[in-house]
């Protein structure tokens, strides 16, 4: 009788499961959806290798993966021989103050950029709750993170003060960084080249690591020197994490100089001797032999104090205009250089017929000797003027291809929010992307298009905590790149800058279509994304 029951039980069990089976299987067969891409070549960001599948996405998430003959959906997009990846997730930019001029932020999304995280080079809002809620309020067209930078906390609290802080201010400055933490910044962010930040020593920065890796942030660096010192500042920076306990990224790595060409290999077995003692230390790149800063970077820090009315006092007295003269002929002999050409203004504001020309071009436009101590004055005078944004022809090829292929360097652009014709800005606001995919996967082999794909989503979703993005997975956010791998490629150059990246057929941004047909849609779907620590 029992064994007759546990049979009539089985039996009955088995019925009930094939009924569920059925339902599930018609309740699949039957979802509607609002966008299906159909034959996709999927990179999904693991690293794993290619495979073709379609993807349903659903109310902005992921929802199906696979064969979805069956499946309806409001839009279908065949993807057909191209390529489908999350979108690519750009750790290093600088787009405050210039929201407002393009909230479309074309050029990122042009690149197949979905995600943002700014506040770097310790350059931020220091009321990220605020500007948080501004982000909200204007709608961009990418998702944005940011970190608080230790440049903007310390002015809040000492200006310019070229000195140590009190223990007092040191506390006041460990609040505003805890309490931007508590607001939702994904980490603290320095600046060494700048004012004030030039001014700090590695155990105010340790103070404030480490009240950022409390609260799960990253500890992210534009280090002390990336020339001359460039291996003291790697050691300054490992220091800081070190004693914070907080985990690492190296802003922009890279070496400058030609006397320094060659450092690479010595820079990046620092990075992985220290991984290898146990610190969660890794690295950025953007593809270019040019840098971009403000020309003032080229000064000592203690004629760059107190403010710009203060450094052009400084540089008209003739004692210090004789000695910065000096000054900057020997950092061009350092560099085994005759001439100030490596040098373009990307952005003079009192004189845009500078922008694009050499410190070389402008000395002879002015009319005066083709020398060099004539060069150094004209980079005082421009100094004095506006202190122009320029360009940095400093970086050895061999050493961008040496650092690309260290498997944990992320793809970063170092750029911001452009606005199409203003200034010779560097290439990199527009092609970051697009040239890696291009020039570096495809041309050079370097690397392959899967591990390429990983360090601009995975990687830098993994590093900062950036849930449910950076993989093509169900249930993560639908932000997506469409595009041909045998074509993609970036057309922005130094000399014609303004130019978007072309083989991205389509750019999906929290399951809207943000760009399709080679220009935006105008809609502007991005939203704030939060640290870990951020309090509700």
């Amino acid at each position: 009788m029992i064994t007759l029951l546990y049979r009539y039980f089985l039996l009955y069990r088995r019925i009930i499961t094939t009924i569920i089976c059925i339902c599930s299987v018609y309740i699949v067969s039957g979802q509607h959806c609002n966008l299906i891409i159909k034959n996709g070549r999927i990179v999904d960001g693991s690293g794993k290798a290619i495979y073709q599948a379609d993807i349903a996405i659903k109310d902005g998430k992921i929802f199906r993966i696979g064969k979805l003959d069956t499946f309806k959906a409001d839009s279908i997009i065949d993807a057909k021989g191209q390529i489908v990846s999350p979108g690519f997730i750009d750790i290093h930019t600088h787009i405050e103050e210039d929201e407002l001029k393009n909230p479309l932020a074309t050029n990122f999304i042009a690149d197949g950029v979905t995600t943002v995280i700014t506040g770097n080079c310790g350059e931020s809002n220091t009321n990220l709750k605020k500007y948080f809620t501004f982000l909200d309020s204007l709608k961009l067209s990418i998702n944005v993170a940011s970190l608080v930078g230790h440049n903007d906390v310390r002015k809040a609290i000492m200006g310019k003060a070229m000195r140590n802080p009190s223990a007092r201010e040191l506390k006041q400055m460990d609040s505003i960084v805890e309490q931007a933490m508590k607001d939702g910044a994904v980490g603290f962010s320095t600046g060494l080249i700048y004012i004030p930040g030039v001014y700090s020593r590695k155990e105010e920065l340790a103070s404030l690591a480490t009240v950022a890796g409390k609260y799960g942030g990253v500890y992210c660096t534009h280090m002390r020197n990336e020339g001359d010192s460039v291996l003291y500042a790697i050691r300054e920076a490992l220091y800081v994490a070190k004693t914070a306990k907080i985990p690492l990224q190296i802003s922009h790595f890279k070496v400058g100089g030609q006397n320094n060409w060659g450092l690479s290999t010595k820079m990046l077995q620092m990075v992985k001797d220290a991984r290898a003692s146990g610190m969660d230390v890794t690295i950025d790149q953007y593809p270019y032999t040019a840098s971009s800063t403000a020309l003032s970077t080229m000064l000592p820090e203690w004629v760059l104090a107190d403010g710009a009315d203060s450094v052009k006092a400084r540089l008209e007295r003739p004692k210090i205009k004789k000695k910065m003269i000096a000054y900057l002929v020997q950092r061009l002999k350092n560099k085994r250089m005759i001439h100030y050409h490596f040098i373009v203004v990307a952005n003079n504001t009192k004189d845009s017929s500078y922008n694009g020309k050499s410190i070389e071009d402008i000395n002879l436009q002015l009319k005066k000797p083709h020398t060099a101590s004539s060069e150094a004055a004209t980079i005082l005078y421009l100094i004095k003027e506006a202190s122009p944004s320029c360009l940095f022809h400093t970086i050895s090829e061999k050493d961008v291809c040496t650092i690309m292929q260290y498997p944990l360097n992320m793809v970063a652009s170092d750029g911001t929010i452009r606005i199409k014709g203003v200034g010779v800005p560097h290439p990199r606001s527009y092609g970051t992307n697009a040239r890696v995919l291009g020039r570096y996967v495809r041309e050079k082999h370097l690397i392959t298009l899967e591990d390429a794909i990983k360090r601009m989503t995975f990687l830098p979703a993994q590093k900062f905590h950036l849930q449910n993005r950076g993989l093509l997975q169900e249930g993560y956010a639908a932000d997506m790149v469409i595009f041909d791998e045998k074509t993609i490629i970036d057309q922005s150059t130094f000399i014609s800058p303004h130019q978007y990246s072309t083989g991205i057929s389509c750019v999906i941004v929290n399951g809207k279509i943000d760009w399709q047909n080679n220009e935006p849609t105008g809609i502007r779907n991005g939203v704030v994304l939060y640290g870990v620590g951020k309090e509700n």
